[in-house]
This record gives structure tokens, sequence and C-alpha cells, in this order.
């Protein structure tokens, strides 16, 4: 069932998106902590047991972490589309405005 199409109210239209943007990170960060996870898992049961041999799930999780910090930011600090959105929005506003007046 898909209610996208239902929203016609440009605010609720955009909640939905920023719904649709926090839920796409949860997904995200479970599939990271999974992986992750098992990554490390492996790496702790394999190979021999001398504490010098290198972690290199460290790789993984620093890469993949960085880019679960821009779907962070994307998803929760940063929500609107972008500034392009916010600046047609702004114009539209204003010519609004003028006709008004």
């Amino acid at each position: 069932m898909n209610n996208e199409n239902q929203i016609n109210d440009p605010q609720d239209r955009a909640l939905w998106e920023i719904a649709k943007r926090r839920a796409s990170f949860k997904r995200h960060l479970l599939t990271y902590v999974v992986v992750v996870g098992f990554l490390w898992a492996i790496w702790a049961l394999t190979g021999d047991r001398d504490d010098r041999r290198f972690p290199w799930p460290i790789w993984a999780t620093l890469g993949w972490g960085i880019g679960m910090i821009f779907h962070y930011l994307g998803a929760y600090v940063f929500p609107r589309e972008n500034s392009v959105e916010k600046e047609f929005e702004k114009l539209k506003q204003t010519k609004t405005d003028k006709k008004i007046i």
C-alpha cells in the first residue's frame, strides 16, 4: 500500500519525505550493525591468537561508518531536500507576496 500518492498537502508531503528518510536510516543502521558485527566476529574467531595481528574489519567499520554519519545527517539534522528547493520556495513566496500588494 502506497500512501504517498494520497498526500495532497505540501507540508504533509514534506513530513512524509522526512519519515521515509528516517526509516531508511534505521534500516541502514541495522544492516551496518549486523554486517560489521559479523566481520568483527570473523576476525575474532579466525587466525592465530597473536595479539599483534591487524584488525582488518576496522576499514569496513570506518569507511561504512562515514557513510552512516552522512545518512544520519541527511535524515535527522538536515531533513529538507536541498538548498535549491528552499530557494525555490522563497522565490515562490515572494512572488505571491508581490501579487497581493
